[in-house]
């Protein structure tokens, strides 16, 4: 269960078969299964050799999270003008991997829970600030033996965690 503790953060989430880190929940494929772009109650997140990992089993939140937007890194922060080391979900995915002696093959396109980007006119994407509220969770159930790894995104130069641009926290709890 992921909780979006203060309602405006966004949560990175990757899952990789434990047996296979090269076999990873891959935001393409599952586009390219569920034939949509965001993920709703019922739904299986699939991984690259499109088998499920993850299941979307209880949604609070009004139910919109992003599947096209790749983790930021230092180069998406560069783009934006930043010009100091600036911490990012690519990063922080590296390092929760290195905490468990696994290093992951690529870096996949995650599951951003939370995070609002609206397609305005069929071509132009919008980062907008997340509709959850405090409290708002998602709840999803492994299909598989996988390690899932979630960021807080620290982003903080655009309003894709609040109109004020503050990351905050969000939480989660494993239940059986």
């Amino acid at each position: 269960m992921v909780i979006n503790t203060m309602g405006s953060q966004v949560v990175d989430t990757w899952a990789f078969n434990t047996a296979d880190l090269g076999e990873f929940m891959s935001m393409e494929h599952w586009r390219a299964t569920c034939e949509k772009y965001i993920p709703g109650i019922g739904d299986a997140l699939v991984t690259n050799q499109r088998r499920p990992i993850l299941t979307m089993v209880e949604d609070t939140s009004p139910g919109i999270h992003d599947t096209l937007i790749a983790a930021c890194d230092r180069y998406r922060y560069e783009l934006l003008g930043c010009t100091t080391l600036h911490d990012n979900c690519t990063d922080n995915l590296f390092a929760a991997m290195t905490e468990l002696g696994l290093t992951p093959p690529e870096i996949p396109c995650p599951l951003n829970l939370f995070m609002n980007i609206p397609v305005k006119g069929n071509v132009q994407l919008d980062f907008c600030a997340p509709v959850s509220k405090p409290g708002d969770y998602v709840t999803l159930r492994s299909e598989m033996d996988c390690v899932v790894v979630f960021s807080a995104c620290p982003q903080d130069m655009m309003p894709v965690n609040g109109a004020s641009q503050t990351p905050t926290e969000a939480h989660f709890r494993i239940v059986p």
